[in-house]
């Protein structure tokens, strides 16, 4: 059961798999939930800070439990990756692909360390995915007042895209085509560039991720994915429905104590998050 596979099968029927970051097991199962009730395969995505929360090991053994007690086609993510040091601990753990995160650096700088990455990943298993950004959208996933300073300022061109990825070796691209890490508080987030993401694909040949998904209006993510995204990354979405389920539990169940049954509310909200996006990846809404 090999990512790649799914994610060259996703982009031949011209859908988009999902990629959804978690904190905690509640996230996990009610992702795992939503992708088996519609029977598509998931990508789930742990950030440093989020791994450093879960633990690395224990992230990837999770995944990987569900995917053989199921024989079901979930695979794990080290999203937004800064070093090297943290590259080699995801690959000792497990994970199915890496995101080396380079995008605040200049370019050729960019370019350099991100070859370091794949050159190391290749080395020692040739199966997990290589990343990278190209076009600084932010860093953080949480909900805006207004657009993080420098997000989304200078989109990549499908120059920089095929001269990255020939340099770097990559499997995978996310480039700046108008999103943004986070979402908007009170307003859809900016407009994606569908057009851009056409000629990108076309210029990079590989396959294109969308990241800062969440915030960004059904149209133009249908529109995306048509014109070459084969992953969206969701997290502020989820971490909003989470934190409104938790809120909703403590109200309705003020003298509760027993965390499984107050972390219902937040699971079926993470649920229907998830499910929702799912049928907008796959065209079924």
């Amino acid at each position: 059961m090999r990512a790649i596979d799914y994610i060259k099968e996703a982009e031949k029927k011209g859908v988009a798999i999902g990629h959804f970051n978690i904190s905690d097991v509640v996230a996990l199962m009610a992702i795992f939930r939503a992708a088996r009730e519609l029977e598509v395969s998931v990508f789930i995505g742990v950030s440093e800070g989020e791994r450093e929360f879960i633990g690395v090991e224990e992230a990837a053994a999770l995944v990987k439990a569900l995917r053989e007690e199921h024989n079901y086609p979930i695979f794990i993510n080290a999203d937004h990756t800064y070093s090297l040091e943290g590259i080699k601990k995801a690959v000792a753990a497990g994970f199915d692909s890496i995101i080396f995160d380079g995008a605040k650096l200049p370019f050729e700088e960019n370019v350099q360390k991100t070859k370091e990455a794949v050159d190391y990943v290749k080395s020692v298993n040739k199966e997990v995915l290589v990343e990278a950004e190209l076009g600084y959208i932010g860093s953080s996933s949480k909900v805006w007042d207004k657009v993080p300073e420098g997000a989304g300022l200078q989109k990549t061109t499908p120059e920089q895209a095929r001269t990255f990825v020939d340099a770097t070796g990559i499997d995978m691209l996310a480039p700046s085509v108008g999103n943004i890490h986070g979402m908007m508080k009170d307003a859809p987030n900016p407009r994606l560039d569908i057009e851009l993401i056409r000629r990108i694909r076309e210029a990079a040949g590989v396959p294109l991720v969308l990241h800062g998904a969440s915030g960004i209006i059904k149209e133009d993510l249908t529109a995306a994915i048509k014109a070459g995204i084969s992953m969206v990354h969701i997290n502020t979405e989820i971490r909003v429905a989470w934190r409104k389920g938790v809120e909703e539990g403590l109200k309705h169940q003020p003298d509760e104590v027993a965390p499984y049954k107050l972390l219902r509310e937040a699971a079926d909200d993470v649920y229907k998050v998830v499910l929702g996006k799912l049928k907008i990846f796959n065209h079924l809404v």
